[in-house]
Formats: structure tokens, C-alpha cells, sequence
């Protein structure tokens, strides 16, 4: 099964579909990696911050799939931001990836109360001009941040990273970033198991009309509206299920009715807090 890709600015081609390692337990990272590989997944998005980016390169390097299709994301914690220490921690997460580059680096928090995160994108530049990171992007970024490393960096990012499902859809950060040629990508697409999907309305009757999970309905939302998404899990069904996205499509009618579910309801840190 081919995943779609979305073209970053950058070049580099991303597979819209891949795989979440967020809140995956260390000891249990390897296999669920492995497994989705083998399942056909060949984009894997990790962080710093969530402790298994070793579990994560020992996948990669005993699953037997070339690394030039495995697309890599990882992230930069919120303590290191700066010109002196972004490199260190990249090296660092180089290192317990075994890796020698990776496709996709970012920002995981602007953290403005540290006001780094433009000198600390700057790095970022030059890391990506000597060719250790293919594409630099940002994550949890507001439409002011960016502006700010718009008008201060040289690169524009890849991507913007932001919390995304049916209850909070964000469509004035969706609309900023894509204005500027930033794609979109959605962590906890959904909603990270606070939500009941199944009696949202316009997810049950969809996924009744295609004879598809409620979860699996809201995933192919999520693509039909351009963005790319890595939903998490550890089982290997669910695993499955969530690379199944690709025999069916929704209406515009079915496409609407989940547009219609926005409460503007954050599950996460506000960007303009969090530190």
C-alpha cells in the first residue's frame, strides 16, 4: 500500500501517514517500530522530550528497510534552546538514534517566556546547510511566533506541528502557516482519548456508511483536509487499523459534518505558556 506524500518546501517528500512514539514506554519502543515497519509505515515521529529515540534507531536499523525510505522527525527539547547548546542536543539525539542525519528537526516549543527560539532557528540553519537535517520545520507555533522568525531567519520552516483533531482545529494557525508554504502536520489527531468518536456526529454514520472505525473515519478526515498525521499505538490491530485509510473516501458532506465539530477545545499546553 502507497501512502501519499506531501512536497515540502524544502524538496523532501513526506509521507502524510506515519507513526506517533509520544507516551510509548522505552522498553516497548523497538517492537511497536519494528512492527509498524513491517506493517508498511515508513514515517516515524519522535522527540527528545519522550525518551525513546534509541529504541526507535535499533528498530530502524533491525527491520531490514533501507533508511532512505524511512522518513525521521525528531525534536528539540525546550531546555536547550540556544546557539549554545541546540547543537549538542542534536548530536545527542543523532546519537541515540544511530543515525547519521535526520529527514525532519523541530522546534518542539516556541517557550517565549526564554525569548530563544529565533537565535535557536538560526542554528537550526546551519545544521540543515551542512547537511545533518533535511528539513527544519516548528512545532506548537502561533501565527506570532512565526511571523517573528519570518522576519528574523532566512529559512521559512517545512512545517508547523500543532495540536489538531475535530474538537480543536486551529484553522487560524492552518491558515497562517499554509499562506507561507508551510505544511501542516496534526499531533493528537484523535483527540488522544478524551472524546468519545464513536457519538460525535457525522463520525458514527460515516463510519457506518464505509463500514469503518470511528478513529479511522476522523484519520481519513485528517488527510482529505491536507494534513499529515502520525497517530500512536502500541497494538498491533489498532496498528493496522490506522494504516488502513486508503480504500475509502469521504463525502463533502461527511467532510463537513466533522468540520462542523470545532469547539475550539485544547487538550495540550498553550503555546504561549508552555515553558
Amino acid at each position: 500500500m502507497t501512502v501519499p506524500t506531501r512536497t515540502l518546501n524544502s524538496g523532501s517528500a513526506i509521507p502524510q501517514l506515519g507513526l506517533g512514539v509520544w507516551a510509548i514506554d522505552p522498553s516497548d519502543t523497538q517492537r511497536v517500530v519494528e512492527e509498524a515497519l513491517e506493517i508498511g509505515y515508513r514515517h516515524i515521529d519522535t522527540a527528545a522530550a519522550y525518551g525513546n529515540e534509541e529504541g526507535v534507531g535499533k528498530a530502524i536499523a533491525a527491520s531490514g528497510v533501507p533508511r532512505g525510505e524511512i522518513f525521521v522527525t525528531t525534536k528539540l527539547p525546550n531546555h536547550e534552546h540556544g546557539t549554545d547548546v541546540v547543537r549538542d542536543s542534536f548530536r545527542a539525539s543523532l546519537d541515540r538514534l544511530g543515525l547519521d542525519a535526520v529527514d525532519l528537526y523541530l522546534i518542539h516549543w516556541p517557550v517565549p517566556s526564554g525569548d530563544r527560539y529565533v537565535e535557536t532557528w538560526q542554528t537550526f540553519e546551519e545544521l540543515a546547510a551542512e547537511g545533518l537535517i533535511r528539513s527544519i520545520g516548528v512545532s506548537n507555533f502561533l501565527p506570532e511566533h512565526l511571523e517573528r522568525l519570518l522576519t528574523e531567519a532566512d529559512t521559512v520552516p517545512a512545517v508547523n506541528q500543532i495540536e489538531l483533531h475535530p474538537i480543536f482545529q486551529q484553522r487560524d494557525v492552518v491558515e497562517y502557516s499554509r499562506s507561507k508554504g508551510i505544511e501542516i502536520e496534526g499531533w493528537s489527531p484523535l483527540g488522544s482519548g478524551k472524546y468519545d468518536l464513536a457519538g460525535m456526529p457525522g463520525v458514527s454514520e460515516a463510519a457506518q456508511a464505509h463500514g469503518k472505525t470511528p478513529a479511522q473515519v476522523v484519520l481519513r478526515w485528517h488527510l482529505q483536509r491536507d494534513v499529515i498525521v502520525f497517530p500512536k499505538s502500541t497494538h498491533s490491530e489498532r496498528l493496522r487499523q490506522n494504516f488502513d485509510l486508503f480504500d475509502f473516501e469521504l463525502t463533502n458532506e461527511e467532510l463537513a459534518a466533522i468540520d462542523a465539530l470545532d469547539r475550539g477545545e485544547r487538550i495540550g499546553g498553550d503555546p504561549r505558556e508552555v515553558d
